[in-house]
């Protein structure tokens, strides 16, 4: 279970530990038993994640705006360069190095 901030106008700041499913409902103060709204005070602790998982999360939001395009094909591939696969009657050929691959 996630812990949870709560603001109580008597007491001051509390946390708590509460199912995800109620993480919009108020809680009472454990002190003076008032109805506490829940607040965000702490940024997240992503310093308790793993190296490799904070390096996913923060390659994914340097890319969220344009992806990087990674090609280890060349500029001028059959794949990329928008070259047709298929012959003409609409038969797609086959590599001659590997005749037993199909195009992809």
């Amino acid at each position: 279970m996630p812990i949870y901030e709560y603001l109580c106008d008597a007491c001051g700041p509390f946390t708590t530990m509460r199912p995800m499913a109620d993480y919009l409902e108020p809680c009472d103060c454990p002190d003076c038993g008032a109805t506490a709204p829940r607040v965000v005070l702490t940024a997240p602790r992503t310093s308790l994640m793993s190296s490799a998982s904070r390096g996913a999360f923060e390659a994914n939001e340097r890319s969220r705006h344009a992806p990087r395009r990674s090609s280890s094909h060349g500029a001028g591939c059959a794949c990329c360069g928008g070259a047709s696969k298929t012959s003409g009657e609409g038969a797609k050929s086959f590599p001659s190095a590997r005749p037993w691959m199909i195009s992809h």
